[in-house]
């Protein structure tokens, strides 16, 4: 019964191609509630060195499904430290959407792309379907270099409300082609087939191609690329969980800044942290830990970038909370911990927000998730 309900959310929610969205008909076994640790990194301490009060590149971080308690199972995982914990100006987000107490990942994502609430399942436009410019195209008008990183499908929710307007989420071809409708700079994620493999017949990685991008399909070779336009397209759907991906957020976060950054006008990019969610949909302890500490991976990479550069603001949050997650055990010495959950979908509580660098005492406080996208939009206007 539980798995039917489960695969009916799913369906209810994938649009017209299911495979996007198998993860929400997951469940993982009894024996993943447990983390059983040997999974660390090594955390650093940064000190903000700002150079001026108004940021001249922006990196936002969201975590999907990222609620404090994932983060706490992070914490846990990694013995007690992460790097997360560098961040000294904090606040929470209240998460809903225009048309429910609920949101979905779309509506969250078009809410802090662009500062619209609107209703569950848009991409880039109001409870209207109105469009309306996202910070990574206002960045591009605005003479910035701009990128986005995902570990699912560069053609799922958070990241297409980036840089789409479609009226759902599930229009994912139609959602690729908005990526040829702007200069974006670098993208890497997986959604190959939603570029080449098309009801259409169109293969749109030929016209990246003949727009100057470097399309490529696997990290390593990624990894190497020091400057150009980038579109990295890394599995035919999304890219594989943790630990079987290795370090492509991480490598990926890296590896954009360093080509960014070369933007004397400076950059805009969102990095998604995409499979923490997951985690919380199949209620998988060992799953969250794993992603949130992949994840903290990719803030280190952020965080030694904008210590050593001084002009760039680092925000840090999450669309929702998923699952409803408890911590009901853990040993943080041996890195081990037992959780629980309360819902194999998302939940309305508030989410952190994070922020180092010049304008982080902007956000502090509760705050609507509109309000985040509105602060960072003022910032890349200026």
């Amino acid at each position: 019964m539980k798995k039917a309900f489960i695969l009916g959310i799913a369906l209810a929610m994938s649009g017209s191609l299911f495979a996007q969205s198998e993860y929400l008909s997951v469940e993982a076994p009894d024996s993943l509630r447990f983390f059983n640790g040997g999974v660390t990194h090594t955390v650093k301490t940064y000190k903000e060195n700002n150079k001026s009060d108004k940021p001249k590149n922006i990196i936002f971080l969201i975590g999907d499904g990222m609620g404090t308690t994932q983060i706490m199972a992070g914490l846990t995982a990694n013995k007690g430290k992460l790097n997360l914990e560098n961040f000294k100006h904090v606040g929470f987000s209240r998460t809903q959407s225009a048309d429910n107490y609920i949101t979905d990942s779309a509506a969250g994502g078009t809410a802090l792309s662009s500062g619209y609430k609107t209703y569950n399942g848009a991409i880039g436009v109001d409870e209207n379907k109105k469009a309306h410019p996202t910070m990574l195209e206002i960045a591009d008008k605005n003479g910035k270099a701009t990128g986005l990183i995902s570990t699912s499908a560069i053609t799922h929710a958070t990241p297409a409300s980036f840089i789409a307007h479609q009226e759902s989420r599930g229009m994912y071809e139609e959602i690729a082609a908005d990526f040829l409708k702007t200069d974006i700079n670098v993208f890497i994620g997986g959604g190959y087939n939603h570029f080449a493999k098309r009801k259409d017949g169109k293969d749109l990685t030929k016209e990246l191609k003949d727009k100057g991008y470097l399309v490529l399909q696997d990290m390593e070779t990624v990894s190497r690329v020091k400057s150009g336009k980038l579109a990295a397209l890394l599995a035919p759907v999304h890219i594989d969980a943790m630990p079987e991906r290795g370090n492509m957020l991480p490598v990926a976060t890296e590896t954009a800044l360093n080509i960014l950054k070369k933007d004397e006008d400076g950059f805009f990019i969102m990095i998604e942290g995409s499979q923490i969610d997951w985690g919380g949909h199949s209620n998988s302890t060992d799953e969250v830990a794993r992603e949130m500490l992949d994840f903290d991976e990719a803030i280190g990479k952020a965080l030694e970038f904008a210590a050593k550069d001084g002009e760039t603001l680092i925000v840090i949050t999450a669309d929702h909370e998923t699952g409803g997650m408890s911590i009901v055990d853990g040993n943080m010495d041996e890195g081990t911990l037992e959780g629980k959950f309360t819902t194999h979908h998302h939940t309305s509580v508030m989410v952190p927000v994070f922020a180092f660098g010049p304008g982080a005492e902007e956000f502090g406080g509760i705050m609507e998730n509109t309000d985040i996208a509105k602060k960072l939009i003022k910032f890349i206007s200026e």
